[in-house]
């Protein structure tokens, strides 16, 4: 025994000694290898010069390091948050999306220039994703952190990390129960609203005012067919009509209306589909009840959104599909929305209190996309997602309202090769660069479903052959499964507004919400020093703070430009 060891010290120290067995010449010829150089065309290098010349950078680099100077640190008191979420947006698909539109949407020369809304935001973090007991997070434990500042188990929504998923007991016990960002705005006397191109009783939404211990419980049958009793487990549905937070929400705008409505009745919209309840409780009827005297009103079709008047309206409820809204490409034909359309009316609706409003808008499909390995849909959906914060923002006033925008969790879709400058993004680097002379995808997935890799005979398959500029090809996988995965990368933050500086940096995703509450004075945590003069639901005194602040500001900006 003693003598095997001593041998396999040796072999360790003679592996160690021999260079790894390379030559100088097979040291280089492997980094050749490694960092290939692409043969771009005179001609092309030509056209790039001639735009992007030295003075070019130089300017542009001067230019972006004068606006930085130029951003002020608003250190007021957000009267009005908007937080949006776009649902597995990790950074490829960021910059993936912002290449995309360059390309289709504004006509670049060559695309890699262009840059959505959000990269304008003037601040910018990271948010790290992993859950209690997951290192790769769902968009139900995800929800809890950087909507109710904890960090919480797999599958979980509004609850400790106490409770793991299909723990009917722990749900119901109040002490594991955890509140939202949202549910702190409606205790200071804010409106609140949510907006999403899923379920409004998906994970992501969910996370606004539900306690639930599985995200599959989005109707009473879903609780009965894992043996729980919905009486004491209520479903996600119930919770947001008849429980505070959700009874109290102004502005409901997505999809779902087969989690509100019985298995008794057909969908007025698809009347082949029933509703999914099996307690024969439309809770849409009863949402119109209790709304009827306090200007509610209910709409199914972007037909009837654009009609509402918000000055007449104090409760909206949109429910526009039996499940989730139709992709952007499909809306207009289905009557749904999109999600700039959503988040104009709720912003309109909310607005009017005088001491501001919360809004989550989620951009939920993007994640759907990636699920099934449709990269073309992803980044479309990505670019409407980034539509839906402009407007946003040009609805809204930059010292009182702190706009965030986040992801969830990331995905395994890798954006990789060496693509000359202008290369569509949904197509494929030179052929060179493979030792089989087979192309392959700029963006692909890790794993997931569609077309095989590898042909019968072994060989790579030849996507030359594949329609891949159409909105539903499936990127072929090297891992098979029914649906592409989530990734466990860190998800980019960008903001502004009022203490919007203090998402620079690394943080945890619970951090999220502990700075809204910072901001807009907010929840049980640290506050603002000029929440001191902000009533829980009394406007008066805000009006009157705002207006400091915006002095304060008005020669904070004075002071910066002129050096004083």
């Amino acid at each position: 025994m003693g003598n095997n060891k001593l041998l396999t010290v040796w072999l360790i120290f003679a592996i160690s000694c021999s260079g790894h067995g390379h030559s100088a010449e097979e040291e280089e010829e492997r980094d050749r290898r490694m960092h290939p150089i692409p043969k771009f065309s005179e001609l092309q290098n030509e056209k790039l010069n001639a735009i992007e010349d030295t003075n070019f950078w130089i300017s542009d680099a001067q230019e972006k390091l004068k606006k930085k100077l130029d951003v002020p640190r608003v250190n007021g008191v957000a009267k009005n948050v908007i937080f949006y979420l776009g649902d597995g947006m990790s950074i490829s698909t960021v910059t993936a999306a912002r290449i995309f539109k360059g390309q289709v949407l504004d006509h670049l020369q060559f695309g890699e220039e262009a840059e959505l809304y959000m990269e304008s935001l003037p601040f910018t973090g990271f948010s790290k994703t992993f859950c209690a007991n997951s290192q790769v997070a769902d968009s139900a434990c995800s929800a809890t952190a950087y909507l109710c500042g904890i960090k919480a188990n797999d599958a979980t929504i509004g609850v400790t990390s106490k409770v793991l998923r299909g723990s009917c007991a722990g749900q119901a016990d109040p002490t594991n129960q955890v509140s939202s960002v949202l549910s702190w705005a409606q205790a200071a006397g804010k409106s609140t609203g949510i907006v999403t191109t899923t379920r409004v009783t998906h994970a992501s939404p969910a996370g606004t005012y539900s306690h639930i211990a599985d995200r599959d419980w989005e109707n009473d049958g879903k609780v009965k067919a894992d043996g729980e009793n919905p009486k004491i487990c209520e479903d996600i549905a119930t919770q947001l009509i008849k429980r505070e937070p959700g009874i109290k929400i102004n502005v409901i705008l997505g999809g779902g209306r087969q989690q509100f409505t019985p298995k008794s009745e057909k969908d007025a919209e698809f009347p082949t589909l029933s509703g999914y309840r099996e307690d024969g409780v439309n809770l849409i009827d009863e949402w119109i009840s209790m709304k009827n005297s306090s200007r509610g009103r209910y709409v199914s079709g972007r037909d009837q959104l654009l009609t509402v008047d918000p000055a007449e309206t104090d409760y909206l409820l949109g429910l526009f599909d039996p499940s989730h809204v139709s992709y952007y490409d499909q809306q207009l034909a289905n009557n749904d929305p999109t999600l700039e359309e959503m988040t104009e009316a709720a912003i309109k609706i909310l607005g009017k209190n005088p001491n501001g409003f919360f809004l989550f808008v989620e951009g939920g499909r993007i994640d759907h996309a990636h699920h099934d390995n449709f990269a073309h849909r992803a980044l479309w959906e990505t670019v409407e997602f980034d539509k839906a914060i402009k407007k946003g923002d040009d609805l809204t006033q930059d010292d009182d309202t702190l706009i965030v925008v986040t992801s969830d969790h990331a995905h395994a879709m890798g954006f990789a090769g060496y693509p000359p400058r202008g290369t569509e993004i949904l197509g494929f680097p030179p052929l060179f660069l493979t030792t089989d002379l087979r192309p392959y995808n700029t963006l692909f997935y890790a794993n997931g479903p569609g077309p095989s890799m590898y042909n019968d005979q072994g060989r790579r398959r030849n996507i030359l052959m594949d329609h891949f500029y159409n909105r539903t090809y499936q990127v072929p996988s090297p891992v098979p499964l029914e649906s592409e995965t989530h990734g466990g990368d860190d998800v980019l933050i960008f903001a502004k507004g009022p203490y919007a500086h203090l998402y620079v940096g690394t943080h945890q995703q619970s951090y999220i919400p502990h700075v809204i509450g910072f901001s807009a004075c907010l929840g049980d945590g640290a506050k603002s020093p000029l929440c001191k003069d902000v009533p829980d639901n009394n406007g008066a005194t805000l009006v009157v703070s705002g207006c400091i602040v915006g002095v304060m500001l008005f020669f904070t900006r004075l002071a910066v430009k002129y050096s004083i």
